[in-house]
Formats: C-alpha cells, sequence, structure tokens
C-alpha cells in the first residue's frame, strides 16, 4: 500500500483511512474490532473517529466508536506509533450550556474525554468537526495550540468548513503566530463535487492541506447496488436524492471503466477520488469484512486521463450546484 504525507505534517498516512460512525451503529462491537484488525493487516494504519459517533443512533451516548478503538487497541496490543489516529470535537456530548461547540472550555473538557476512551495519550489529528459561528477562531486556535505545546494533540485539521472560514483560519494562525489547520476533511465525491471543487481546493493546494474525504461512495449509491428502474430501499435513505437519470448515466460509465480494469464500480469512485492530486486518502465505512475487501481492492488503482475526463464531464457541475 502507498502511504503519504499528510499536507505539511511529519505523518506519512495510508492512501485509504478507515473511518469509524459505523462502530457501534450498524457494526457491533465484535464487527468492528474483525474490521479494524483486517484493515491493519491490509497495511491500512490511518484511523478516523469523532466524538459524537454515533450519538444520533438509539441507546448510544456517543463516545462509543472513540472507546470501541480504544478496547481494540489495549486488546491486540498493536503498538501506538504504528498507527495514525484521528478524532474530531464540536458536537453536543450532553445537555449542559457549554458541551458543544469550539469553545475552549468545550475543547478542553472534550480533548481529556476522547483521549480516556481511545485510552492513549495523544492524538495525532484533532479536528474541528465543523465550524462554530458562535466562537471567534483565535480563541478556538490557541486553544488547539496549548494542546500541541501540553503534547495531548500533534496536529490539528478541520473539517465542513466553508472556504471563507478556512482562508480566515490560515490568515489568523499566521498573523497571530498560532498553528493553523494542516488538513481539510471535505464531503466530496463524484455527484458532490461542487461544494469542495469550488474554492476549498484551490486553498488546499495552495497551502499544502491533507485531504481526506469522507462519504467517497455517496451513502452505497456509488457502489453500483442502486439501479435504474429497480424498487429498493434507497428510497427510504439519503441516497433517493440521486435518484434520477444523471446519476444513473453516471453509474453505467463506470460499469465500462470497472470492466475495463476488472474492478467494481465502488473501486472506481474510490479510485477517482484516488487519481486527484489534492487529495491524500479517502475515509472508508466498511459495515463488514466483505465491504472492507471490496474499498481495499481500490488501492493502488489510478484512472488513465481520458477516463478521468469521460467521469468529469458526467458530472460536471455549475456554480448554481454549489
Amino acid at each position: 500500500m502507498e502511504y503519504r504525507s499528510l499536507g505539511r505534517t511529519g505523518l506519512r498516512v495510508s492512501e485509504l483511512c478507515l473511518g469509524s460512525m459505523q462502530f457501534g451503529w450498524t457494526a457491533d462491537e465484535d464487527t468492528a474490532f474483525q474490521i479494524l484488525t483486517a484493515a491493519v493487516d491490509a497495511g491500512i494504519n490511518f484511523i478516523d473517529t469523532a466524538d459524537i459517533y454515533s450519538r444520533w443512533a438509539k441507546g448510544n451516548p456517543g463516545g462509543v466508536s472513540e472507546q470501541i478503538i480504544g478496547d481494540w487497541l489495549k486488546k491486540t496490543g498493536i503498538p501506538r506509533s504504528d498507527l495514525v489516529i484521528a478524532t474530531k470535537v464540536r458536537g453536543s456530548m450532553g445537555p449542559g450550556v457549554n458541551d458543544e461547540g469550539l469553545s475552549r472550555v468545550h475543547i478542553m473538557k472534550a480533548v481529556d474525554d476522547s483521549l480516556r476512551r481511545l485510552q492513549t495519550d495523544y492524538i495525532d489529528l484533532y479536528q474541528s468537526h465543523w465550524f462554530d459561528e458562535n466562537t471567534p477562531i483565535e480563541e478556538t486556535l490557541s486553544t488547539l495550540g496549548d494542546l500541541i505545546h501540553m503534547g495531548k494533540v500533534r496536529y490539528i485539521g478541520c473539517s465542513n468548513i466553508p472556504a471563507w472560514r478556512l482562508m480566515e483560519s490560515l490568515w489568523v494562525a499566521e498573523h497571530y503566530n498560532l498553528p493553523r489547520y494542516e488538513s481539510l476533511q471535505p464531503h466530496y465525491h463524484l455527484l458532490k463535487r461542487a461544494e469542495f471543487e469550488s474554492g476549498l481546493s484551490d486553498i488546499c493546494r495552495g497551502y499544502n492541506l491533507g485531504v481526506m474525504p469522507y462519504s467517497p461512495l455517496a451513502g452505497g449509491f456509488l457502489t453500483g447496488k442502486y439501479r435504474r428502474g429497480e424498487t429498493d430501499t434507497g428510497s427510504q435513505r439519503n441516497v433517493s436524492k440521486y435518484f434520477n437519470d444523471r446519476s444513473w448515466n453516471l453509474l453505467d460509465i463506470m460499469d465500462t471503466v470497472a470492466k475495463n480494469h476488472d474492478k467494481s464500480v465502488s473501486q472506481v469512485a474510490l479510485g477517482w477520488l484516488l487519481s486527484q492530486p489534492v487529495v491524500t486518502c479517502p475515509i472508508i465505512g466498511p459495515r463488514t469484512i466483505d465491504q472492507l475487501t471490496d474499498n481495499l481492492g481500490a488501492v493502488g488503482l489510478r484512472l488513465q486521463p481520458e477516463e478521468i475526463q469521460i467521469l468529469d464531464q458526467a458530472t460536471v457541475w455549475q456554480a448554481a450546484d454549489n
């Protein structure tokens, strides 16, 4: 497996990152342990989680994914230094007034809770989960800088942030001599390009930020499991928004590209991202070992320029799409 530098950081990460939102939600602890072990055995060294995963699920108080990863680390005895672990802060973790956001008081409590659940004494990449319009960016960055100085965090990143706020954060970091965000975790895939490509991509390229797209398979639509004219439960999920001629035509094209490479449709979707120079590593979220095996089939896949061109043309976006 290829390993890449994560932006300007000293971190070398696998070309696929293992996401863990599904742990303790759609994948129970035993399954999560199997997925984690199989992923590491295959060469994945980068694991992404968040403190709120998956608080929206019935009976899940949040922090469950972090706890599972921590328990797995303890059980397997895998050296901590062999892994790059990323987690996030921002979401609500309780009923208190200061139990969410990117304020100093919330971050200081949240990082210790995450460290306890992960059963580690440092976090490689600590990310703001989405931006907080109620907290000055100077307060957030100075707090994250203190965590770096304390040794609790090595590098910081962000996710779900508009281009103007990311640019503001980089300017503030430079102006006040504060640590800057070194990575971005955007929602980016073949059917959701405008948000990232209309501004964020240029910032990441120009400032050498690592880029880790999440939901690279569009919630399962880009696996090819949903097909034109077939009745499916997809209409009950977020993927139903892709049930249109443009998306069906894209799947037809992806079928052809997949056959050319002897790959699956989902592997082509991941390969398209892996072929983007600005992308460091897509974040996969397998719920089963079979899904992980399929995802791993994208390792090393680089599409030909003409294949990228036809996929880009099939998903071309207008300014109004952003």
